[in-house]
Parts: structure tokens; sequence; C-alpha cells
């Protein structure tokens, strides 16, 4: 389904991704992980266009998508959805009407200037919320809402955009345990429910395990683990991270108790006692 070519991307001197080169075949839920500067964030945004690659190729149905310009590579950007660490949010909008931003990219110029949405939007937005466990937030500003319940609202603007992937760069990193369990959940219902492939950058080897289908590991730009979850040694950490033998995963570890939320079953929807949180 996506196919990537000796994927470069070079600042100055350094190279952040050094000819990377793998396919996904079929909607799976893959993690990408690595230490920080591992230039697992760099390739995510080759993938969306907010950051043009040096060289390589990314295709898409037979498309490199690297070359698409002006409409053609918005499109893209609407069918790529990308859902950020920081959430991305406009803090002092309603929730409903930060989750209807994502059909901005499908509208014309005249609606995307003013902020004009239909009903449709309307309920496409709540559903999408009700979805994530958060219609109850819908007139609430943004910045009202805890940090998980943010995160969530940018995923549920992610799929008004009804893309066919969506790209996740650190979604848990700054939350709490509870919140990042419940985040990771609703990325893989969105998976198993939609047959989408979503892509998570990670910096924990227990999510990775817990909810991925496949884990790539990147380090010092490079592409040096490929495979399943149940092949992500410790051996293989301590290659990806660049550890030695002190390595513990411990270090790494979110302490989200995810049972067989992974890929066992679904997250299904969210409970009342998880949506307050």
């Amino acid at each position: 389904m996506i196919q990537f070519r000796e994927v470069t991307k070079t600042f100055g001197s350094r190279t952040a991704v050094n000819k990377v080169s793998f396919d996904i075949d079929k909607p799976m839920m893959v993690g990408i992980i690595g230490r920080s500067g591992a230039g697992k964030s760099t390739l995510l945004r080759m993938i969306n266009r907010l950051t043009p690659a040096t060289s390589g190729q990314i295709l898409f149905e037979d498309r490199n998508i690297l070359g698409l310009k002006g409409g053609m590579m918005r499109r893209w950007q609407r069918d790529c959805a990308m859902v950020f660490q920081q959430f991305n949010l406009v803090p002092r909008l309603d929730v409903v009407t930060n989750v209807m931003l994502g059909r901005l990219n499908g509208h014309g110029t005249f609606k995307s200037l003013f902020n004009i949405f239909g009903e449709d939007d309307v309920r496409t937005a709540l559903t999408a919320l009700d979805r994530l466990g958060i219609v109850q937030e819908a007139t609430k500003r943004a910045e009202e809402l805890s940090g998980g319940q943010q995160q969530r609202v940018a995923i549920a603007r992610a799929l008004m955009q009804d893309p066919h992937m969506i790209l996740a760069d650190e979604p848990i990193a700054s939350l709490d345990p509870m919140n990042a369990k419940i985040v990771m959940d609703a990325l893989r219902e969105i998976h198993e429910r939609d047959n989408k492939i979503v892509v998570c950058n990670l910096h924990t080897l227990d999510t990775a395990r817990n909810y991925c289908d496949r884990v790539i590991g990147m380090r010092d730009g490079f592409l040096v683990f490929d495979g399943t979850p149940d092949e992500l040694t410790t051996d293989a950490a301590r290659e990806i991270y660049g550890a030695n033998e002190s390595f513990n995963e411990a270090a790494t570890s979110t302490a989200i108790d995810a049972g067989q939320s992974g890929s066992q079953e679904s997250a299904g929807a969210m409970t009342p006692a998880a949506a307050a949180v």
C-alpha cells in the first residue's frame, strides 16, 4: 500500500534519515521506536509532506507522493492525517469546532476563510467525539480540557479528514499512564474498525509490543530493526537504542497495563470513567 525507497533527509551536513526502505503492504498498526534524534519524527513529517525529502521515493498506489505539488499535495495531506504530541488545537475555540477544522482541506477557499461548516460537518464531528468518548465536552473550549482529552479531540479531528492512514507523532509523550492507555486504545480501535494504516512514533517498548502489529527501529537515521513485537527482544532493543549490557527496559516503560488491548481485541467504546479522564 505504501513503499519507501531509500528515503533520505539531510539538514546541512547532518543526515536525519538515511536511505530508509520498507513496505507497508496491508492495513496495520506500525510503531516506530528509537531514541530522541533517531529520525522518527522527520520520517513521519516527510510522509505527510510537512518536511521535504532530500532524495528517495515514497510510493502510494504507484504515485511518488514526494513529487506532489499544489492541490494534489493538499489532497494527500488530507488523506494522510497527522496527530501531534502537542495536540495543535485552537485553545479558545470550542471542541466541536476544533474537530471540524479537519474538514478545511476539503472545503473551498471561501468556506475555509470563514470557517463555514454545514450540518453534516457538525453531525460528523459529534459522531467522532462520541466515538472517542468525549462528546459531552463538545461545547467547552479546548483549553479547558485535560491533556488526554485534548489528544482525543486531535484524533477526532484527524477522523474528520476520512484519511487513508493516520500518522501519530509521539501521541502519548506528554500524557500520564492512564491517559496514554486511553489514547493508544483509541488509535488501535481506529485501525481495527476502519481497517486503516496507523503509524505511531513511540519512545516506549511496552507500548510498541502491546499495541503494534509491526515495529520499526531507527538509530542515527538508519532503519536497524523491522519485525513483529515478539521479535523485539532485549538484545534487539539494545541495538536500536545503542545501549550496552546495562540497558534496562524499565527506563522506556510507560507503566501502561494494556493487557490484551493490543492486537488481541478492539478497544471498543470508551467507558464513562475513561471519558472523564
